[in-house]
C-alpha cells in the first residue's frame, strides 16, 4: 500500500496540520525554523514505529498551552487522534482482500494513548437493518418455529427478538451485532426446511448478509498486518570510527548503551556486517590452535575468513553508494574508499585515498561523516529488516556542501522508487526546478493557529517559500549559460508542461527533444527578449515558444526579438495546433487531456464548456467557469498525472502535436 494523504493534529506546536498530499515517490516540506516540520515527521512515525522507538506521552506531546483540558478530564488521550494516514492499495494488498474491495481505500489512525482505529473508504457497504431485513428476518423465525426443535429449547423468534430488540430501522449490522445474527442463523440452520427452497434461499441471503461486517473485519486485519513501517532517520546518528567491540557487546548485553543517537549507528555497522559485537568480540579474542590440530586449525582459518570477507563486502558496498553521491574526481587525488578493518579488539573505518594512505574517518569533513553514516543505518535499517517501510529523513545532508546535496537529491530519488520518502529541507539544493509539485509548504503563522501544510506552493510567510525561490535561481543561473542551445519559454507552467509531455513522448519512443536544450522560464512573454538578449550575447544558440494569445504577439512583434533569434527561431503555438482555438496557448495543446484531469483531479468539471465552446482557449474556458482557477494547480495535477501515465494516454491529436512542437524545437536548436 502507498501512503497518499496525511493529517496530524493535537502534537506538540501542532494544532491541526490539515489533510495535506503525499507523493507517489518522495515529498518535500520546506519551512522556516520552528514551523513544526520536524514534529510532523515525529508524529507520523507513530502509525507504525520500528520497535523500541518511544510511544506518544500525552505530558511532553499534547499541546502546553491546552495541557489543562487533559489534567481537567475536559480532553480524553483515548479519543484524540494525532497522526491520521490514508493509504492506497496496490495489487499485492487487493488479491488478499476478498471481492467487492478492488476500490477500497485504507485509513489508519493513532491516538494521543497510543491506540488506534482504522476503516476502509470505498468498500463494500454494511448492511442495515432495515424494513425489508427486518420483515425477512421474522419470516424465518415463523418458519423455523414451526418446524421441530429440542424440548425446552427457547423458541427461535423468540431469541431473535433478544437480539434485535434494541435495533431500530437505520440501524447499521457491525462486527458485534454480525456475530450475533451470524450466530442465531447458523444455530437454526438444522431446522430450516430444504424441501421449501423459498425458506432455504432466504436463509443463504441472510447469512450471506450476516456476514459482510466480518469480512470487512478481516479485511481490516489483513490491511493493518501489511501497514508500512514508518522509519525516522536524522542527523544525530552517527558510526563512530573506532569501536572497542568487547565493550560496545558488554554495554549491548547489560542494557547500558551510553546513548541512543551514539550507538545507535556502531549496531546499525554491526548488523550490516552479519555479526553481533559480542560474535566480533570473540573472534579478536580468538587463539591459533596449534598447528597439530589440522581440524582446529581450519575452523579458526574459516572462522577469520568469515569475519574478512564480511567487511570486506561491506567495504565495496558503502564505497559504490558513497562515490555515486561523493562524485570523487581522480585527476585531483579526491578518489576515496571506505574500509571496515577489525585489529583485535577494534573495529575501524578508515579512508584510503588513491595514494594508499588511510585516515580514520573522523578526520574527514562533517559532510562526509553524515553520508558514511546515513548509508550505514539505511542498509542496516530500511532495506533489510523494514523492506515496506516509508522511509522519513529530517534535514538530510545538511552538513553536505550545496554541489553534494544536489547529488544526494538524486540518491533520495532512488531511494523513494523503493521507500516512499518524506523528507524536510531548507537547502535551495535538495529541491529540484521539476520537483515543485512535490514539495508542502510548512507554516506556523502564530502559536494560538498552529502548524499547517499547504499542499500548493503558496505561503502568507516569505522565508517558507525561500528555498523553493533560491532553487529556482540557481537552476535558472546555472540553465542560462551552462547550454549552448536554449529554448525561452513564457513562464513556469511552460516549462512544466513541455519537460513532462517531453519524457512522455521519449519514453514511448513518439518524439525525442534534445537533452542538451536548456529550458529557460522568463516569468512572462514580456520578459523573453531580455532572456532572449542575453542568452544571444554570449553566442548562445538561442529559440523562444510563445503562446499566440496577445502576450505572445506582442512579445513576437518585437524588433529586438526578431532581430536577435529570426522568424525561423520564434515559435508560436499556433504553429503545431490542430484543433479550432485563434490564439491557442501551450495549454490548448492538451485541451481534452488537461479537461479530464482537472475534472477528475481538481473537481473542476468545464467538460460540457470546451465541447460547447471549441473555438475559445482552454484557459479562458477555467477561468470564466472556475471561481478558485489557477494555472499553476492545473499544471501540477498534470505532472502528477504524468508520474503514473504514458503517451498513450492523450489523444492523438495531442500527441501528433507536441510530436510537431519537440521536431520544431530540435530543428530551431539543432
Amino acid at each position: 500500500m502507498r501512503l497518499t494523504a496525511a493529517r496530524i493534529q493535537k502534537y506538540r506546536s501542532i494544532r491541526d496540520t490539515g489533510l495535506f498530499e503525499v507523493s507517489h515517490g518522495k515529498t518535500i516540506l520546506v519551512g522556516p525554523n520552528e514551523a513544526g516540520k520536524t514534529a510532523i515527521l515525529r508524529a507520523l512515525q507513530q502509525i507504525n514505529p520500528p520497535q523500541n522507538v518511544p510511544k506518544f506521552d500525552a505530558l511532553r506531546d499534547y499541546p502546553r498551552a491546552e495541557y489543562n483540558d487533559i489534567t481537567t478530564g475536559a480532553a480524553d488521550p483515548a479519543r484524540i487522534t494525532v497522526a491520521e494516514a490514508h493509504f492506497v492499495l496496490e495489487e499485492n494488498d487487493l488479491a488478499l482482500l476478498p471481492g467487492g474491495f478492488k476500490n477500497a481505500k485504507y485509513v489508519f489512525g493513532r491516538h494521543l494513548d497510543n491506540s488506534a482505529w482504522h476503516r476502509i473508504v470505498e468498500g463494500p457497504p454494511p448492511a442495515a437493518y432495515s424494513a425489508t431485513v427486518k420483515k425477512s428476518l421474522r419470516r424465518m423465525a415463523a418458519h423455523v418455529d414451526q418446524q421441530p426443535g429440542q424440548e425446552g429449547e427457547p423458541a427461535p423468534s423468540e431469541q431473535l427478538r433478544k437480539i434485535t430488540a434494541s435495533w431500530r430501522e437505520d440501524s447499521s449490522i457491525n462486527a458485534e451485532r454480525s456475530d450475533e445474527l451470524h450466530s442465531w442463523l447458523e444455530q437454526i440452520t438444522s431446522r430450516v426446511d430444504e424441501a421449501n427452497q423459498t425458506e432455504d434461499n432466504r436463509h443463504s441471503s441472510l447469512l450471506e448478509l450476516a456476514g459482510r461486517a466480518r469480512v470487512s473485519r478481516e479485511a481490516l486485519s489483513t490491511l493493518e498486518g501489511r501497514l508500512p513501517v514508518f522509519v525516522l532517520f536524522n542527523n544525530y546518528f552517527r558510526v563512530r570510527p573506532n569501536i572497542h567491540l568487547d565493550h560496545l557487546a558488554e554495554r549491548s548485553e547489560r542494557g547500558l548503551l551510553e546513548d541512543e543517537f551514539y550507538d545507535y549507528g556502531n549496531l546499525c555497522l554491526m548488523k550490516l556486517l552479519g555479526f553481533t559485537p559480542r560474535e566480533l568480540s570473540d573472534l579478536g579474542k580468538a587463539k591459533e590452535p596449534r598447528a597439530a590440530d589440522g581440524d582446529a586449525l581450519q575452523a579458526y582459518r574459516d572462522q577469520l575468513d568469515e569475519r574478512s570477507y564480511q567487511l570486506n563486502a561491506a567495504s565495496v558496498r558503502l564505497t559504490s553508494q558513497i562515490r555515486e553521491v561523493w562524485n570523487p574526481n581522480e585527476e585531483r587525488g579526491e578518489a576515496s574508499r571506505l574500509r571496515v578493518q577489525a585489529d583485535a579488539q577494534y573495529l575501524k573505518l578508515v579512508v584510503e585515498d588513491d595514494l594508499g594512505v588511510e585516515i580514520e574517518l573522523d578526520q574527514r569533513s562533517e559532510g562526509f561523516q553524515w553520508l558514511v553514516s546515513f548509508f550505514v543505518v539505511f542498509f542496516a535499517e530500511a532495506i533489510d529488516q523494514h523492506a515496506n517501510a516509508i522511509l522519513l529523513l529530517d534535514e538530510p545532508g545538511l552538513s553536505l556542501h550545496g554541489l553534494k546535496q544536489r547529488e544526494f537529491r538524486l540518491t533520495v530519488s532512488r531511494l523513494a522508487q523503493s521507500n516512499q520518502t518524506v523528507f524536510t529541507t531548507h537547502s535551495p539544493f535538495l529541491v529540484g526546478a521539476d520537483e515543485l509539485d512535490l514539495v508542502r509548504v510548512v507554516q506556523m503563522a502564530n502559536r494560538s493557529e498552529g502548524t499547517k501544510v499547504h499542499t500548493t506552493v503558496t505561503s502568507g510567510d516569505s522565508a517558507a517559500l525561500l528555498p523553493l525561490q533560491e532553487a529556482l535561481g540557481y537552476d535558472l543561473a546555472q540553465s542560462l549559460f551552462a547550454q549552448q542551445r536554449n529554448l525561452v519559454l513564457e513562464g513556469l507552467t511552460d516549462y512544466w508542461y513541455l519537460e513532462a509531455t517531453a519524457h512522455l513522448l521519449r519514453d514511448s519512443g513518439i518524439a525525442d527533444l534534445k537533452e542538451k536544450i536548456a529550458l529557460v522560464p522568463a516569468s512572462g512573454a514580456g520578459k523573453v527578449v531580455y532572456f532572449a538578449t542575453i542568452l544571444h550575447a554570449h553566442n548562445l544558440k538561442v529559440a523562444a515558444l510563445l503562446d499566440s494569445d496577445a502576450a505572445g504577439d506582442a512579445a513576437a512583434s518585437q524588433e529586438t526579438l526578431i532581430h536577435q533569434l529570426g522568424n525561423r527561431n520564434i515559435l508560436r503555438t499556433r504553429d503545431v495546433f490542430s484543433g479550432k482555438v485563434a490564439k491557442p496557448e501551450i495549454e490548448d495543446l492538451l485541451r481534452e487531456t488537461l479537461v479530464s484531469i482537472a475534472k477528475y483531479e481538481l473537481g473542476w468539471d468545464v467538460s460540457a464548456a470546451a465541447k460547447q465552446q471549441p473555438t475559445r482557449s482552454v484557459v479562458q474556458i477555467f477561468d470564466t467557469e472556475i471561481g478558485n482557477f489557477s494555472k499553476y494547480r492545473l499544471a501540477k495535477a498534470y505532472l502528477r498525472w504524468t508520474q503514473t501515465n504514458d503517451a498513450s494516454r492523450l489523444t492523438e491529436d495531442e500527441r501528433t502535436q507536441w510530436a510537431s512542437l519537440v521536431k520544431s524545437v530540435n530543428t530551431a536548436l539543432r
